[in-house]
């Protein structure tokens, strides 16, 4: 199944994917662009209104025009939208629960029912045990920032509903330590770690839906043809609707997947070295969250400049 990685309707208006996916980065793009001014204007109001100093003015403000996006992407797809926890809330277990709730009800107050929503948080410790208590609640996770077959096998455990492991992210890790420049599709590094877990996944039956992450080409996805779900983004979207279509052969069967271990069932202690010890997850993971924080820090001083004016 294809999921749109994008904030921008216009894209998904043309591409009509099943589901859509968000993050900080992409919403604050968004957010400054002239079309979606009323959506940033709805959450300044709403942030005004309910607020009571300017610190929570906001974050509420913040969160409503996530949601806002949201409820706009959900007119479009059929499916589900993910929205993206406050990464500044990674290691912390209830703060992320807490937020979820909060976006929830957000959602809910907009006449959204949450099994259309899937709460994005990142793959920390602290995240995934959110995501388990979140799941016996009936809320629906997807555990993203995820690169490793430890964090993979954690939330597999937790019973979240799906992981996005990022499949590009890890390929630019190894280009730039190996000094390479390429790599064949087939034996990219990011493209061979997404198999790994859906293989680990199907041989071991778990449900955990494996949606393969932050794609650089057409071909890493084309190499993962059969995996559960792929988000992709509106650029490469539009280089596979001009390759010829027998290029997109089935590489990836649920029901036939390769010899993979046994399952791998981890103590916190077991998944901090495990993580620590597999240096390109463990760089990967704290800059994905960096990143991310940097991007809601930009958008907080956009929403506060309209909050005070």
């Amino acid at each position: 199944m294809v999921v749109a990685d994008t904030g921008d309707f216009n894209q998904l208006e043309k591409y009509r994917p099943q589901d859509s996916t968000t993050n900080p980065s992409l919403v604050y793009a968004a957010a400054g662009l002239p079309q979606y001014q009323h959506l940033v204007a709805d959450a300044v109001q709403y942030a005004k209104k309910n607020g009571k100093d300017l610190a929570q003015q906001i974050e509420l403000a913040t969160d409503k025009i996530c949601v806002n996006f949201g409820v706009e992407i959900l007119k479009i797809v059929p499916g589900r939208v993910s929205t993206e926890v406050d990464a500044r809330l990674s290691f912390d277990t209830e703060a992320t629960i807490a937020k979820a709730h909060q976006l929830l009800n957000l959602y809910e107050a907009a006449g959204i029912n949450k099994e259309r929503v899937l709460i994005k948080i990142a793959s920390t410790w602290e995240g995934i045990e959110a995501a388990r208590q979140l799941e016996k609640e009936g809320i629906h996770c997807n555990l993203t920032l995820l690169f490793s077959l430890a964090q993979a096998a954690a939330c597999a455990e937790a019973g979240v509903t799906l992981i996005s492991p990022f499949a590009g992210r890890i390929t630019d890790f190894y280009k730039q330590k190996e000094g390479v420049k390429d790599y064949p599709a087939e034996k990219d590094p990011g493209v061979v770690s997404v198999k790994a877990i859906f293989n680990y996944y199907k041989q071991n039956g778990y449900k955990t839906v494996v949606m393969g992450a932050s794609f650089r080409s057409k071909e890493q996805i084309i190499e993962l043809a059969g995996c559960d779900y792929l988000t992709i983004s509106p650029k490469l979207l539009e280089d596979l609707a001009q390759a010829p279509a027998d290029l997109v052969v089935k590489k990836l069967d649920k029901a036939h997947p390769q010899p993979s271990r046994d399952k791998w069932v981890l103590t916190q202690k077991e998944f901090a070295y495990a993580l620590n010890a597999d240096e390109m997850a463990h760089l990967k993971t704290g800059e994905g969250i960096r990143n991310f924080v940097a991007d809601l820090v930009k958008l907080g001083e956009v929403l506060k400049k309209l909050l005070q004016a």
